[in-house]
């Protein structure tokens, strides 16, 4: 990971932004085409590369919207509880904003809603999430990378992929996936291309994912992510106005929790991804995690010994989401428009089943186990 030390921020945004719409991750958002103008024509691979030689730019922001129908369709604000509270909060409904983002990394995205906005920062190293609504700030501490080396000195520079090395990026990724051609258009005033890859197996929910990226310097205006039952965008982020390319002030991203917030660490558990490896002596703070299926398809299957009976409860997802029956046992469902995650408990072990694909798919697998 060093080498992503020494991108300028320009580059680093749009090789982040290709990670999001090549591997279909879960995040994305906004398409706004405005009447500014439009670039020339360019095949994908050009345009890449010149989007990865531009210039860095100093910083970055923009107004946006976010525009979020995941969870449209699942029922949960009538559900009351923490349900009606997680489906009401602007990353889930949607919500405009703006977003601003240092030369450095730092990043400051803020969601305006009635309730209460919604800010979310990045330094790096720690992500804080502030919900006004509920005075509460959700923070989680990446790990260190101490033990990964030292990290390159600022503004290091580092080799542009030349324009036979993205070729042939593009064919591997053609071996799975169907991808476009860099689409001439405008985003926010701002001359822009646009990509779009569709996974060529079918039995997901994942329709595809779509990247704009400024035609001058290579800084993402857009993302979306499509489901395969919709030609509209599921989750879809983009710039809709006023973009300035220039140094943000310090101030921006600095953070203080009012007075009386809560605040919920966030910690990810160590997990085992072995299936016929022995078992951790401390199995209660070790799930395991399995795979069935292989490719975008595949159903994933987390199972975590509960340390004790005081634990049976809870479920890991929110309360007052919807419940089914898994072998006479009752199970907590999330169904989305892009996958389901199902969650249960049974002889003291808590088995949380997800994936891209219909609840059928993962009930039939939890029914399996």
């Amino acid at each position: 990971m060093n080498i992503l030390r020494r991108l300028p921020l320009s580059r680093l945004l749009l090789l982040c932004g290709l990670v999001v719409a090549l591997g279909v991750s879960a995040t994305a958002i906004a398409f706004a085409l405005g009447t500014g103008p439009i670039p020339n024509e360019k095949p994908l691979a050009e345009a890449v590369h010149d989007a990865l030689a531009a210039p860095p730019v100093e910083g970055f922001s923009a107004n946006v919207t976010l525009n979020d129908h995941l969870i449209e369709g699942a029922s949960l604000a009538s559900g009351g509880g923490e349900a009606s509270q997680f489906a009401s909060s602007p990353l889930l409904s949607g919500a405009p904003g703006r977003v601003w983002i240092a030369k450095d990394g730092r990043v400051r995205l803020e969601l305006q809603a009635e309730k209460g906005d919604t800010e979310i920062y990045w330094d790096g190293h720690t992500l804080s999430v502030f919900d006004a609504s509920t005075n509460t700030v959700y923070r989680y501490v990446a790990p260190s990378q101490a033990a990964s080396g030292q990290p390159e000195p600022p503004g290091a520079q580092h080799e542009v992929p030349s324009l036979a090395k993205i070729e042939e990026a593009i064919t591997n990724v053609k071996q799975h996936w169907d991808v476009s051609g860099a689409q001439a258009s405008d985003v926010a005033g701002q001359p822009a291309y646009t990509v779009r890859v569709s996974p060529k197996e079918s039995g997901s929910l994942i329709g595809g994912a779509e990247l704009s990226w400024d035609a001058n310097n290579g800084v993402p205006l857009r993302a979306a992510v499509y489901s395969s039952t919709s030609a509209s965008p599921v989750i879809e982020l983009a710039a809709t106005g006023e973009v300035s390319y220039g140094p943000v002030d310090a101030s921006v991203f600095e953070f203080k929790p009012p007075a009386g917030a809560k605040i919920q660490e966030i910690k990810l558990p160590e997990t085992s991804s072995s299936t016929t490896g022995t078992p951790s002596p401390d199995a209660s703070s070790n799930p395991t995690v399995t795979k069935h299926g292989s490719g975008i398809s595949a159903v994933v299957v987390v199972e975590h010994k509960q340390a004790s009976t005081s634990q049976s409860g809870s479920s890991g997802l929110p309360e007052g989401l919807p419940t089914v029956k898994i072998n006479g046992v009752s199970a907590t469902e999330l169904p989305t428009a892009l996958g389901t995650l199902l969650s249960f408990e049974r002889s003291g072990v808590r088995y949380v089943v997800g994936g891209f694909v219909p609840a059928s798919k993962v009930e039939e697998v939890a029914r399996g186990l």
